[in-house]
């Protein structure tokens, strides 16, 4: 018995089917049947399907299950196929899957008859340099090595006649999101029809699974997005179920379905797309069994500027449909860019051609038609010289940035199209990375695309990898439009920059990179790590970025004891077996191994590379992965199976690099240490919270006021009113709930929202709620109150401490914090509200007013009210005694206001405070009346009675 296994390139040819629904039906029967072989012998068969056994040589599959098993975006996927050989003699088999180019294989069983083969995954030994120049001699088709991102794995054995071979492959990957989804792609080519053929996914998201849809089947074949015009449904016999965090999708066509779809047996890739809930915080921290994943995936930040700068191929070779669909593309991303974007384009062949000489131009109507016509006008001729082309377009855009009071927190890149190899100039591909990298000089970062069969992928894979950017590969055949506009979806629209996430350094141990340039809009970042201390409780986190004019950091503390949550055993669905696995751990490892394949790529020191290599090798074989530096080894048998050779296999773009921002940047210096940024909040007792009770702090007189307001539910309450002078104004919308019972009101009031305004330097506001804090300056920005985060502007700092309270400072002299009251199980007389408190009034002006604005610079004087009304001033050592008195009576600007003594709760009942108290909602206290401190509307910065004004 001979038998041989491989990983290769390509797919052997497809042997004519049936093309008859008649006998698809048939052969729906037969295959459906117990597959005894004398079964099969004795059964009697039409003329017709005789002769078509007798023209079909190799043995029939059976069976072709996938199950797949996806946990918070870690994927265990399980192939199995049954082939049966019912004739006379032996027959060679062959099994083909299509696993994707960023998947691992982890382990390959085969079943021959009764005798089993088990797949072990062992370190490639290294070959000598001899070798390594002779096979790089003639580099293979990247049509050979791959097709969108996918690689063929292939296996062959001879099965004794009246016999079945079974294969069972297993390979494990984790989902990148991308333009917003998780896609997770399942390839279905058989290459004939097959009596049971059925495809099965798991899903297991904590955090709730959003817009889950299983689009039409794609083939590698059709253009675009590979949908049928108007079609949407998903394939036949789909059949999908989902509750807020499991979904179980399922396709099992029959044979006369299948034939329906494609009567070769190729039926295409089954998709699965969604996405999961999330907020701005520091996103989705999972831990289990000593190990951490961290998702970052934040959403509604207003996108940043860029200055891009388009490099596009314009040789001979782009002659015809590459360089059509090409400027087709780039209308439609000319017609995408932003109006603060900055760009300019460059068309290279053998000879140089700058749009826009020497600078990057705006985006204005004008611009894009001018645009337009220069690439409507580019014609394919000459050779190609792509170091000229880039040194000319880094030059270009770093000139630009030296030259020009851009803004600080643009984005610059450089995107370059090409489908061929250098054949002008500087040919040499180390030359042309050298010289890309020392012009570029982590500036910006520099995304490439490849075109068609004759691309050098290497060193377009190579140059963005070192260039914190990612490349794409597309095939002639392909609708090249519709792919360069998604891709350019992916990267135009950057919303942080310069992101790094860090946690305590005595917590965490071999932490996966945590410093990324860019996070672009539907992407995300994955951050994976070993805990170093178990006993602790907790994990503390802490993201910080940049976005637009702001800076963002976002704190939390995540639960180390998570096993109720994480632990995935007993899930519904998911009993194969393949979740006793800690996802955790493996998703870590995966990362792991990606980031030390692309260290090495990027790499040109030799011991470096061969240290690099056998850490990989290292983790890769602890957790039976194969690898360009492992193969996968036959027991028994002694045969072998090695995957594409490593110099032409992606370890990156393809892989973890495309969407986790190609893994590149810097690891960030040592984390945050315990203890780090534990600041009191220093709050003064002027403040409005609760029913709302007011409380004003007079510490020169040593003394407080207070008094109650009793609005009706919807009343938006003027607080500080100075517009005119600091430009802050402050107004508060009061929410109604029932009195408690017995009490002597008719309801209660609390503040439901804040909001802060100021027109200083530049308008801006702050919308507080109990749930979210929206902060708009021109770009709107929604955080969370459930979670920690500073966020700094030029003038402005927000500081949330979760559930807890909201430091807004404006202009480092101004500085107000709101508190949070959450109640977990409310009495009907309660709501979740907000609490005021002024912590520095020092930029507010004396002209400043409100309910509480009007005392920040006003003294009031205490005067003891006698039997018989006669008024005395009362000195500062007799305010002892007068606590006895009980009712005294205050002098405010010239009004004489009778008060009582009382004590009030503040900070959330954690501080009592003496206070004369004014009675009927602060009668002659305040001047005028409680209605003409009403706002008509949140963001009315009215300064006096009557006169309402909006920001």
């Amino acid at each position: 018995m001979i038998l041989w296994l491989c990983l290769c390139w390509g797919f052997s040819p497809s042997a004519a089917q049936p093309d008859s629904e008649l006998m698809a039906r048939y052969l729906e029967q037969q295959l459906l049947a117990d597959y005894s072989i004398v079964q099969q012998v004795a059964r009697r068969v039409p003329r017709q399907a005789k002769f078509l056994q007798r023209l079909e040589t190799r043995p029939r599959m059976s069976e072709f299950q996938v199950r797949s098993t996806i946990i918070s975006r870690y994927a265990f996927t399980t192939v199995s196929c049954t082939m049966v050989n019912s004739g006379s003699e032996a027959r060679e088999a062959v099994f083909e899957m299509q696993i994707p180019a960023a998947a691992f294989i982890s382990n390959f069983t085969m079943s021959i008859g009764n005798k089993t083969y088990y797949g072990e995954v062992t370190g490639k030994e290294k070959k000598n340099s001899t070798d390594d120049k002779e096979r790089h001699k003639k580099p293979p088709s990247p049509t050979e090595g791959r097709e969108n991102g996918y690689e063929t794995f292939k296996a062959s054995v001879f099965i004794p006649r009246k016999m079945q071979a079974r294969f069972i492959l297993h390979y494990e990957e984790l989902l990148q999101r991308r333009l917003g989804k998780y896609e997770y792609t399942v390839s279905i080519r058989p290459q004939q029809l097959v009596g049971r053929l059925r495809v099965e996914v798991n899903i297991l998201e904590n955090s709730g699974i959003v817009s889950l849809e299983v689009p039409p089947l794609r083939n590698s074949k059709q253009k675009g997005n590979g949908k049928a015009e108007g079609d949407v449904s998903p394939p036949p016999s789909t059949v999908i179920g989902h509750t807020k965090t499991l979904a179980k999708v399922t396709f099992n066509p029959s044979v006369v379905e299948q034939t329906r779809i494609a009567r070769n047996g190729i039926l295409g890739d089954f998709i699965i797309r969604y996405d999961v809930s999330r907020e701005l915080s520091v996103g989705d921290v999972q831990i289990l069994n000593g190990y951490f994943v961290h998702y970052f995936a934040p959403t509604d930040l207003p996108p940043l500027p860029k200055n891009v700068v388009f490099v596009l191929d314009s040789s001979a070779s782009m002659v015809g449909t590459k360089l059509k669909q090409t400027k087709e593309a780039l209308f439609t991303i000319l017609q995408d860019l932003r109006p603060e974007d900055h760009f300019n384009i460059i068309g290279f062949s053998n000879r140089i051609k700058v749009w826009q000489q020497d600078r990057l131009v705006p985006v204005t109507p004008n611009n894009i038609r001018d645009a337009k016509k220069y690439i409507h006008n580019m014609s394919p001729t000459g050779g190609t010289n792509i170091n000229e082309a880039l040194q000319t377009g880094a030059k270009l855009l770093s000139d630009y940035i030296a030259q020009n009071d851009i803004d600080a927190r643009s984005v610059s890149l450089i995107i370059f199209l090409t489908d061929g190899r250098p054949t002008v100039g500087e040919t040499q591909s180390s030359k042309i990375l050298s010289n890309t990298k020392e012009a570029i000089r982590d500036k910006f970062c520099l995304f490439t695309i490849g075109i068609g069969n004759d691309v050098d992928h290497k060193l377009l894979e190579r140059m963005a990898l070192e260039n914190c950017g990612m490349t794409r590969l597309f095939q002639e055949d392909e609708d090249a439009a519709s792919h360069l506009k998604g891709f350019y979806d992916e990267i135009g629209t950057p919303l942080l920059s310069d992101i790094r996430v860090d946690y305590p350094e005595d917590d965490v141990e071999q932490v996966t990179q945590n410093f990324f340039p860019n996070y672009f809009n539907g992407s995300e970042i994955i951050i994976a790590g070993k805990l170093l201390n178990r006993t602790s409780d907790k994990l503390h986190v802490e993201v910080t970025a940049s976005n637009s004019k702001k800076y963002i950091l976002l704190k939390t503390d995540v639960a180390i004891d998570l096993l109720s949550k994480n632990d995935i055993r007993g899930v519904p669905g998911l009993e194969d077996g393949r979740g006793d696995n800690n996802y955790i751990e493996r998703a870590w490892s995966y990362l792991t191994i990606k980031e030390l394949l692309n260290s090495r790529l990027k790499s040109d020191d030799s011991q470096e590379r061969d240290s690099l290599m056998e850490k990989a090798k290292s983790m890769a074989l602890a957790y039976n992965f194969v690898t360009p530096f492992t193969v996968l080894k036959m027991k028994e048998a002694g045969l072998h199976s090695e995957p594409p050779q490593e110099e032409f296999i992606s370890p990156s773009t393809d892989g973890i690099g495309e969407k986790v921002q190609s893994l590149q940047g810097h690891r960030a210096p040592p984390g945050i240490r315990r203890g780090q940024d534990k600041q009191r909040i220093k709050i003064s007792k002027t403040s409005a919270d609760g029913d709302p009770h007011f409380v004003i702090d007079f510490p020169s007189s040593k003394f407080s006021v207070c008094f109650n307001i009793d609005g009706e539910p919807g009343d938006i309450l003027r607080l500080v009113s100075d517009h005119r002078e600091s430009g802050v104004t402050v107004n508060g919308q009061l929410i109604g709930a029932p009195a408690p019972p017995n009490g002597h009101k008719k309801h209660r009031t609390y503040f439901s929202t804040i909001t802060i305004l100021s027109n200083k330097p530049k308008r801006s506001y702050l919308e507080i709620t109990p749930k979210r804090v929206i902060l708009d300056d021109g770009e709107r920005l929604v955080l969370s109150c459930g979670r920690s985060a500073v966020v700094r502007s030029r003038s402005l700092e927000v500081s949330i401490s979760a559930y807890s309270n909201i430091t807004v400072t404006i202009q480092d002299s101004i500085s107000f914090v709101i508190l949070i009251h959450h109640y977990k199980k409310p009495a009907p007389y309660q709501r979740n509200h907000l609490g005021f408190y002024i912590s520095n009034s020092k930029g507010l002006s004396s002209d400043s007013h409100g309910l509480l604005g009007q005392f920040l610079s006003h003294e009031v004087k205490l005067l003891e009210e006698s039997l018989n009304t006669s008024h005395w001033e009362a000195g500062q050592n007799q305010r002892e005694a007068l606590k006895a008195n009980l009712t005294n009576t205050l002098k405010v600007k010239g009004r004489l206001v009778p008060v009582v003594w009382k004590q009030r709760r503040i900070y959330n009942g954690q501080q009592e405070v003496d206070c004369w108290f004014a009675k009927n909602n602060a009668d002659k206290l305040i001047d005028g009346s409680y209605k003409d401190y009403l706002a008509s509307h949140p963001f009315d910065t009215g300064t006096s009675f009557g006169t309402i004004n909006s920001l």
